[in-house]
């Protein structure tokens, strides 16, 4: 088990831009893969990007362009930066892992935070 803590959520305008955080702790990010998922209102929950150990990355296809999931092996963290929002994107973002070269879903989920674009 990984414990996985978000932060960063918030309020923002259509257009904006904004960076989630996850740190985690008992195992180092660069030996496990974390992915962002998210969970709109009534709807499933879906994978937003993910970044294996060896640093390849996978998007969802409404993050393309507009998303990038960097990770910082000095501080054990793994971000993710939004840009252009859109309503959409309103959700609950969870962090996850270990992911593996599969990018399937681990078995550790963080407490999500919850990101509302709107004006």
């Amino acid at each position: 088990q990984v414990h996985l803590v978000e932060s960063g959520g918030g309020l923002v305008q259509p257009g904006g831009s904004l960076r989630l955080s996850c740190i985690g702790s008992e195992m180092p990010f660069r030996d496990i893969g974390v992915a962002w998922y998210r969970q709109g209102s009534g709807k499933p929950r879906e994978l937003v990007a993910a970044i294996e150990h060896g640093g390849r990355t996978k998007y969802g296809e409404s993050a393309k362009g507009r998303f990038t999931i960097p990770r910082d092996d000095s501080r054990n963290m793994v971000y993710l930066s939004m840009n252009n929002l859109k309503p959409e994107d309103t959700a609950v973002y969870y962090c996850n892992a270990p992911v593996g070269s599969d990018f399937g879903a681990g078995v550790s989920w963080g407490q999500g935070t919850q990101v509302t674009v709107s004006s």
